[in-house]
């Protein structure tokens, strides 16, 4: 099939991996929450050949990635589990980390829940879960294209939206993970790095 293709993962890839690289030091395995095209999983892979990187997604999105994956023949990148927060059984891990791109927004908010759940039974402790995408603060937007894009994202499914981190950090904490860096990133847009305690 052809490869899936997303702009903004070529435009975020190399500002997210500059924020990922150095925290993922030391890192043996790694599960990526939602990994949509594939192109995430097939660029950050292939800069970082000491981690496992193991996608995983809905059922609908594999042949997509699965391409990206042929295409690339890294070894250290796994093909995708099939992976809906909210109704697959969670691999038994321990993982040393987590990544999830541009998913807290599109995903509905019980989901959201679900997600920081499950990251936080198959972490190991002292493990890292790194949260990229837009986040309000205290309920206000951080600038008005966030604005004007959640506004979209409603219009389209009122499920979707972009996450307060107070709340985030709320359930969150309620799964065994803890806020310990918010990192600013291009076009209005954080790495939120969070961590379960050994």
């Amino acid at each position: 099939m052809e490869k899936p293709f997303a702009q903004s993962c070529v435009e975020n890839r190399d500002p997210i991996f500059s924020v990922l690289a150095p925290r993922v030091e030391g890192c043996e395995t790694l599960i990526e929450i939602g990994s949509g095209t594939g192109q995430h999983a097939v660029y950050f892979g292939s800069g970082l050949p000491s981690v496992t990187w193991q996608t995983s997604d809905r059922q609908e999105n594999h042949a997509g990635i699965l391409a990206w994956l042929d295409d690339a023949k890294l070894s250290n990148v796994n093909p995708p589990l099939m992976l809906d927060v909210l109704s697959d059984t969670w691999p038994d891990g321990p993982f040393d980390c987590a990544f999830s791109a541009n998913t807290a927004h599109i995903m509905p908010e019980d989901a959201v829940v679900a997600m920081f759940g499950g990251i936080g039974r198959v972490l190991r402790p002292d493990g890292i879960f790194l949260l990229y995408g837009p986040f309000n603060y205290d309920g206000r937007f951080t600038a008005p294209s966030n604005a004007r894009f959640d506004a979209s994202l409603r219009q389209r499914n009122p499920s979707m939206g972009i996450r307060d981190v107070g709340w985030l950090r709320r359930i969150a904490e309620s799964a065994g993970l803890f806020l310990v860096e918010d990192i600013e990133m291009p076009v209005n847009n954080r790495t939120l790095i969070w961590r379960k305690p050994g």
